[in-house]
């Protein structure tokens, strides 16, 4: 589980994209908050506050409003279209004893054995749904591949979660897997083409029209 964080946000007034350009170059990320059927808050968070928790991990976050402190889900992020500058985040309102449903990051943890041997390593689950509270969500899953051979999988079923998660996603569908290397299918070299081979023409001297009708002695 991640640590708490807390950040702290500003009351925000004016809405539209000139008021949300001025506040970005303050370093100020304009953002909402809203759930539990309480007041929808404009604000503001410090951009480099933000994007600090991102990396850390953080999924719940406490934001210190101009009113009160409340635990908030960051429900989510909208950056630019290079993926580089945070422009606006969305927050959810969460109590200490609710459940919620997340998305939680999968990481793989060792060196799996099939791969060494010359398999190739698919994984086609990235993030695993889950349910938790949301005071419990965890950073990560971690997923052992240290004994994988080539044709063994990982399930959904075969997670070790922590205490109180619940997985939501399908238990029989494959995490990882290890296939076997692909052989290449020898290629017999093409044959190279026959040249048609046109009757030779033969050439020889051109009887006179007197040879012709000459008769034979």
């Amino acid at each position: 589980m991640a640590e708490t964080t807390v950040l702290t946000a500003q009351s925000r007034e004016g809405n539209g994209s000139q008021s949300a350009r001025k506040l970005r170059r303050t370093r100020l990320v304009p953002a909402v908050l809203y759930g539990h059927k309480e007041e929808t808050l404009s604000l503001s968070v410090a951009v480099d506050e933000l994007r600090s928790a991102i990396r850390r991990g953080a999924r719940v976050v406490d934001l210190q409003t101009p009113l009160k402190l409340e635990k908030a889900l960051i429900k989510e992020l909208q950056w630019d279209h290079l993926g580089k500058e945070l422009l606006h985040a969305d927050f959810y309102r969460v109590s200490a004893d609710e459940r919620i449903a997340i998305n939680v990051r999968l990481e793989l943890r060792g060196t799996a054995p099939g791969v060494t041997a010359g398999g190739s390593l698919n994984q086609p689950l990235h993030t695993l749904n889950v349910e938790c509270l949301a005071i419990a969500v965890p950073e990560s899953i971690r997923v052992p591949i240290g004994e994988l051979q080539i044709g063994s999988a990982v399930y959904v079923r075969d997670l070790h979660l922590p205490e109180g998660v619940k997985v939501l996603d399908d238990p029989d569908a494959i995490v990882v897997q290890v296939s076997a290397p692909v052989e290449e299918a020898e290629v017999a070299p093409a044959a190279a083409p026959v040249a048609e081979t046109a009757e030779p023409e033969v050439i020889g001297r051109q009887k006179a029209p007197e040879e012709e009708e000459e008769a034979p002695k």
